[in-house]
Order: C-alpha cells, then sequence, then structure tokens
C-alpha cells in the first residue's frame, strides 16, 4: 500500500526542526516569483513595445509565451519532481528562471524577449508544484503544514497583485527591464539557500516517465491555453473564438486530452495517476481552483483596466490602489491557515464562495465615474478576503491523503488547473467585454451622430461609457463563475478535519 504524505513527511530527516522557518521562506518566496513575473511585465508593455519595436499584436505575447509554456509544462514538471528529487528539481527550475529573467532583461529584439519568456515558463512549470510538494514533505501534518500552506496561499493569491505593484515602481523609477532583472538575485539567492534547509529525497523513487503520456498531456494543456489566449485577444472589439488558429487549437487540445486520459488509464508509470482522481474530494478541489482560476484571473486583468482606461489612473496609481486587496487577502490566508484545523475545509470554502460571488456582483455595480473610496474600496476588500479563505482549504483538501510518491503530481494538477482557469477567464470575460464595448460604442456614437454632438468630445465619452459598460458586464460573469465555486464546495466537499490532520 502507498505510504501517504502524512507518513513521510521528510521534516524530521532533512530540517532538524531547525530550518522550518527558513524552508518556508525559500519555498514562498519562489513561488512568489513564478505568480508575480505573470503580472509584472503587464505595466511594462508600452515601454517593452517602444524599445523593441514590437508590433501591437506580437507584444500580447510577452505575457502568453510565459503562461503558455508554464501551463503546458506543469504535469510533468510535477512529475519530473516526483522521481528525481524535488529539491533537486526545484533547484533546477529557479536556476533556469534566473537564467531567463537575465536573458530577458538583456534582450534587443522581440524574438529574443519571447524565447527568453517562454524559458522563464518552463522554469516556472518546474518550480511551482514542486514547492507545493515540498511543503507537503517538509512540514508535519496538522497546524504546522496549515500554517506553511496559508503562507504559500498567500503568495499565489497575492503575486498577481504585487506583480502590478512592483512592475509599477520599477517602470516608474528604474526601467522595464528590471521587471526582469529584479528576479536574478532574489532568485539566486533562494538557489543558494534551498540545498541547505530543504530535505532531499532519501532515495531515487521507482518508475519511469510516461513519453505518450507528456506528449500527449503537454501538447494539450498547451494546444488548450493557446487557443484560449488567442480567443480572448480582440480585433476591433470583436473575439477571435471563430478564427481558424482558435478552433484548430481548441480541437486539438481537446483530441490530445482525450488521448492523454486513455494512455493515462492503461499506463504503469502514469504523468497523471488515475488513482489522484479516485477522490471526490480531491476532484472538487481542483474544479473549484479551475473557477477560482477563470474568477480572479479575469477579474483582476479588467479592474486594471477599468481604473486605468476609465479612470485614468497610472500604472504606479494603480498597483497602490490594489494594495488593501493584497492586505486582506493576506490576512483572510492567515485567517484559513488557523481555522482550517478548527473548523475543516467546507465552512471556509462556503464562506469564501459566498463572498467572491458577493464581491464580485458589487463590483459590477461599480460606476463610471464612481470613486475610490466610495466605489471600488468595498467590493475589493470583500473579494480580496474570499480568495483569501478559499486557497488554503483548497490546497490541503487536493493533498490530503495523497500517497507520498505522487505528491508532485496532485500538486502539477491543482497548479495547472488554476493556470487553466485563468486562461478560460480571460477568454470567457474578454468575449463578454469586449462584445459589450463594441456594441455599446456604436449605439453611442448612432446617438451623438443623431443628435449633432461635436465628433471627437462625443466619441471619447461614448467610448469611456462603452468600456465601463464591458467591463461591468465581465465583473458580472465573474460573480456567476463564483456561484459555481459556492455550488461544487456544497456538492462535492465532504473531507473531514482528521483527514486534513492526516490522524
Amino acid at each position: 500500500m502507498a505510504t501517504t504524505l502524512s507518513a513521510t513527511s521528510e521534516a524530521g530527516t532533512g530540517n532538524k526542526g531547525g530550518h522550518l522557518g527558513v524552508a518556508l521562506l525559500v519555498i514562498a518566496t519562489a513561488q512568489l516569483m513564478v505568480v508575480l513575473d505573470a503580472t509584472i511585465v503587464t505595466v511594462a508593455l508600452p515601454h517593452i513595445q517602444a524599445a523593441l519595436r514590437f508590433s501591437g499584436s506580437g507584444l500580447e505575447w510577452v505575457v502568453n509565451a510565459y503562461a503558455l509554456v508554464l501551463g503546458g509544462l506543469l504535469l510533468l514538471g510535477g512529475r519530473a519532481g516526483d522521481l528525481l528529487g524535488r529539491r533537486r528539481m526545484f533547484v533546477t527550475g529557479l536556476l533556469l528562471f534566473v537564467a531567463a529573467s537575465l536573458a530577458g532583461g538583456l534582450a534587443t529584439s522581440p524574438a529574443w524577449l519571447l524565447a527568453a519568456r517562454a524559458v522563464q515558463g518552463a522554469g516556472g512549470a518546474i518550480v511551482a508544484p514542486t514547492a507545493l510538494a515540498l511543503i507537503a514533505t517538509t512540514f508535519p501534518e496538522g497546524a504546522a503544514r496549515s500554517r506553511a500552506m496559508g503562507v504559500y496561499s498567500a503568495m499565489s493569491v497575492a503575486g498577481t497583485v504585487v506583480g502590478l505593484i512592483a512592475g509599477g515602481l520599477l517602470v516608474t523609477y528604474v526601467s522595464w527591464r528590471w521587471v526582469l532583472f529584479v528576479n536574478v538575485p532574489i532568485g539566486v539567492a533562494v538557489a543558494l539557500a534551498a540545498p541547505a534547509v530543504l530535505p532531499a529525497a532519501p532515495r531515487r523513487r521507482g518508475g519511469r516517465f510516461d513519453l505518450p503520456g507528456a506528449i500527449t498531456g503537454t501538447a494539450g494543456v498547451t494546444a488548450l491555453v493557446y487557443g484560449l489566449t488567442n480567443a480572448a485577444a480582440s480585433q476591433n472589439g470583436v473575439s477571435q473564438w471563430g478564427d481558424g488558429r482558435v478552433v484548430a487549437s481548441l480541437a486539438a487540445g481537446a483530441v490530445l486530452l482525450g488521448a492523454f486520459a486513455v494512455i493515462e488509464a492503461r499506463s504503469r508509470h502514469a504523468l497523471l495517476p488515475a488513482r489522484l482522481l479516485r477522490s471526490r474530494d480531491r476532484v472538487g478541489a481542483n474544479l473549484i481552483m479551475l473557477s477560482v482560476g477563470t474568477a480572479i484571473f479575469g477579474m483582476f486583468f479588467f479592474l486594471t483596466l477599468f481604473v486605468q482606461d476609465v479612470w485614468g489612473y497610472s500604472p504606479l496609481k494603480t498597483g497602490v490602489a490594489f494594495l488593501p486587496v493584497t492586505v486582506v487577502m493576506l490576512a483572510g490566508s492567515a485567517a484559513a491557515a488557523a481555522l482550517v484545523q478548527r473548523i475543516g475545509a467546507r465552512p471556509l470554502l462556503l464562506a469564501g464562495g459566498a463572498a467572491a460571488t458577493g464581491g464580485l456582483y458589487w463590483l459590477s455595480r461599480v460606476p463610471e465615474h464612481g470613486t475610490y473610496a466610495g466605489g471600488l474600496l468595498g467590493p475589493g476588500l470583500v473579494i480580496g478576503t474570499a480568495f483569501g479563505l478559499l486557497i488554503v482549504p483548497l490546497t490541503l483538501v487536493a493533498l490530503a491523503r495523497v500517497p507520498e510518491a505522487d505528491s508532485g503530481a496532485a500538486a502539477s494538477l491543482l497548479n495547472a488547473g488554476r493556470q487553466i482557469g485563468g486562461s478560460i477567464g480571460l477568454a470567457v470575460l474578454g468575449t463578454v467585454a469586449w462584445t459589450v464595448v463594441s456594441d455599446s460604442a456604436r449605439a453611442q456614437a448612432a446617438a451623438a451622430a443623431r443628435a449633432a454632438s461635436p465628433p471627437a468630445a462625443t466619441w471619447h465619452a461614448a467610448y469611456q461609457h462603452a468600456l465601463a459598460a464591458g467591463f461591468d458586464r465581465a465583473f458580472l460573469v465573474a460573480a456567476a463563475i463564483a456561484v459555481l465555486i459556492l455550488l461544487a464546495a456544497i456538492t462535492a466537499i465532504r473531507v473531514r478535519r482528521a483527514d486534513l490532520a492526516g490522524s
């Protein structure tokens, strides 16, 4: 019978109790780097375009190249940690990430930067699942692991906002290149500290790479994320769901993932062992994480556009505006880590799902001419608290009673759900938002023409109103997605506190 994580925590063999705090700092910092690099370049895009002469259509790939490779390789990265040793792969992924960050900061052409961003994604795909698996194998079950999961989850949920703030500061006061260079000293320090404070695998684990599964799974997730990413783009306010590349990518993704499921069901050395999906709670947790990724990625993306394009915020002011959201996310994660051992995961998931639904609906009512304190701050605090409450119990449920040898695969599945959910969120919310923007702008322009209003001023006001209408509708759709979080928590989550505590 496979040994569970609770029985094989490596904390005692690798840390002797003295380095757990430093170990947590190392793991959490690495996770923060991986998450924030998805957004830190966003506020630097205009400067990158001017410096490297990117085309408008090519510029989006500065973000997409990272997200695409990260999402596509997560399952493979998690399995590599299971087979080759998590600490070894954690350090390898960090060094790859650092080297790519340095190369990207030195880029002199679009192709150079895009290649570096893709390699960053590959490094992140190794670091993210091994970091989560190291939490499970380094910290003993119970309160210690819950606290560690709280810190890890705080970095996961706050990384998006921290990326916006850090990007705004670096672009404003230093250079766009430092949104990449900043990873180098931090990543090197973490990579050097890791061997001293993280446990080494006691032996090379048995098994081999499932090559057919790796090919179909990686290609399938990559095609799915590529199709959804392109569907999220818009041309003249029209989403691209009917574009041939989008249709072909989504179809290829569906076929490849279907083949992956068949291969995994028959493989003795599966990349994603079928036994991980036999738990109703684990499946439920991964479905909720998919919904969380869908809601939170889309919400932050369109909220950033809202405050900049409708309210006229600068990149730096935008980042500062998100600071209270970050603070309550951290507080929510800390509260969840303390409460999960007392009341279990289900009440926290129910509370988080309900708060996310209410907060996103409230956000959809923020007016075009509202103020930060009177319009945005309230729903932002509710939403931040909600997502802070959700991530810790989701992570614990997804890893509860997982065989130690499968912890990397379970962690990569959870991370892949979040990444794919983010792509779905941008695609679905983007389709809704830009369709409403386009329809509203045309209606406003037609009304202005009939009223013989001054063209330039009228068009600007009409477009501002159209943007506000489209973004508000996107937030409303995000609220509907949050309802799915609540329903999944009600119907699928039955895990007992004893299972989370490993008793």
